[in-house]
């Protein structure tokens, strides 16, 4: 298992676009992506749960990969974080 917090940057939380290519992007990966928030854990891999979350800006959340290819689903998952979605 491995995990980083971070904190949504763009303006806009995980609105529709940036929830849509996270999950995604997640969901390409074998292992288990969580986004830890406010006491709870969100499947990454799923758009309505992150959606259904309502992470907005300045927001901490903690990404959980757990399995076989978890390095690298974090450090996408926290290069899309930082680079704000693209927005």
């Amino acid at each position: 298992m491995v995990s980083k917090k971070l904190t949504i940057v763009n303006a806009q939380g995980f609105h529709m676009r940036p929830a849509s290519t996270f999950a995604t992007a997640m969901g390409k990966y074998g292992c288990d992506v969580v986004l830890r928030h406010n006491g709870k854990d969100v499947n990454a891999k799923s758009l309505m749960n992150i959606i259904a979350a309502c992470i907005k800006c300045g927001n901490e959340v903690e990404v959980v990969a757990t399995g076989p290819d978890e390095e690298a689903a974090l450090a996408e998952a926290v290069s899309m974080i930082e680079a704000g979605f693209g927005e």
